[in-house]
């Protein structure tokens, strides 16, 4: 049995015969019963280092913790780490909470004691990032926000700093996501269906994706038995996502729990899931698309290859593979479907992003709708007293 103290502690230690850093522990195994010696080698000694911060964050070393202090960026990745494990996050939100985390490991602040940051270092790091969308400085601002209410509950501050910081606002303007019109909509459509998908592999993500209003995750994360052309179906359970590191992974659920999904495949592009189908046959994880070289699709990839299109085709420059799935939306709204049934058909929990978020009204719908208007009032004899507008 080791002795108490490393019971409690950490080291890193210089390996001279293996020409490396060794960051050392002891835990106790559930199932071994006892208290056993952990160990792993690193090239540097900083990276030793880091390593046995963030273990004696997630076990909790008080004696560690005392001694050492934690930096913020170990909190981040440890609070990260509880929740996946717990599944209170999917793989997913794991990995897009992983790269907000790398993003603010690059900064000084991360790195030092969370009990040592003061509420004017934070501000002026938030302060600096308003180079970025304010989306993405909500998601930053969160994880500041969760790290310091982990540590004040677990007693490492006494005093919360992040009660007078204020989450700046970026200085880019926010774009809104637009949908394709009616007639940019049956150009790209009339395009599509002349082209031949050797020549443009993507051509069928785009059509599912504007005529079903799917995700390009899900799209792309879309099987062989996920779709049934007997009773014209296709399931949606899962998504294709990118790790902390930019690669592209599997994940193991939906955006949403609202996004597991049946939905109707529509006539117009029913024989083009077909011929995705046959394409499909030989491909041995039974993906529905997979890339030239045989991996999953890169959503950036299939982004970069629809705005090319759409730019060289009809000099349109602001569209992307989120646009088709708002297109989806805006035309169901234009056709009055029924908002709860909108709701399921795009995998929302809640009607207001439907329409907040997804759902336009071009100009030439707001015109029809304004005409019916003026059509009410001639009806009803509104303008009989010669009074025109």
């Amino acid at each position: 049995m080791p002795p108490k103290k490393k019971k409690s502690i950490g080291s890193v230690y210089y390996d001279k015969r293996r020409d490396n850093f060794i960051a050392q522990y002891y835990e106790f195994s559930y199932e071994k019963n006892k208290v056993v010696k952990r160990q792993k080698s690193f090239p540097t000694r900083k990276e030793a280092e880091d390593y046995l911060d963030c273990i004696m964050c997630q076990m909790e070393n008080p004696i560690y913790i005392k001694d050492n202090g934690i930096p913020l960026i170990e909190i981040m990745k440890t609070n990260a780490k509880r929740k996946h494990d717990s599944n209170v996050i999917s793989d997913s939100q794991y990995s897009r909470i992983t790269k907000t985390i790398n993003l603010i490991s690059t900064s000084n602040v991360s790195h030092k004691k969370v009990d040592e940051l003061s509420t004017e270092e934070i501000q002026g790091y938030l302060n600096s990032l308003k180079h970025y969308s304010n989306s993405y400085l909500k998601k930053i601002f969160e994880q500041f926000t969760n790290a310091f209410l982990y540590a004040k509950n677990k007693g490492y501050i006494t005093q919360n700093p992040m009660t007078e910081v204020f989450k700046p606002k970026s200085n880019k303007k926010t774009k809104k996501v637009r949908a394709l019109n009616i007639k940019e909509q049956q150009d790209f459509t009339n395009l599509l269906l002349k082209l031949d998908v050797k020549d443009e592999n993507y051509k069928n993500i785009f059509l599912i994706q504007m005529y079903m209003g799917l995700r390009i995750g899900e799209v792309l994360a879309l099987s062989k038995k996920d779709v049934n052309t007997d009773i014209n179906f296709i399931r949606i359970n899962k998504t294709l996502t990118t790790d902390g590191d930019g690669k592209v992974i599997m994940g193991d659920t939906t955006k949403t729990y609202a996004g597991n999904r049946i939905l109707p495949i529509p006539k117009r592009i029913r024989m083009c899931v077909i011929e995705q189908l046959k394409i499909a046959e030989n491909n041995d994880n039974g993906m529905l698309f997979l890339s030239p070289k045989g991996n999953y699709v890169d959503s950036r990839n299939v982004n970069r290859k629809l705005k090319k299109i759409l730019e060289t085709n009809f000099n349109i420059t602001d569209i992307s593979t989120h646009s088709l799935r708002h297109t989806y939306a805006t035309r169901c709204n234009e056709a009055h479907m029924n908002l709860g049934a909108l709701k399921d058909m795009v995998g929302h929990t809640d009607i207001s992003t439907t329409l907040n978020t997804y759902v336009d009204l071009t100009e030439e719908y707001k015109q029809n709708e304004s005409d019916k208007l003026e059509e009410y009032y001639l009806e009803k004899g509104f303008f009989d007293d010669g009074i025109t507008l």
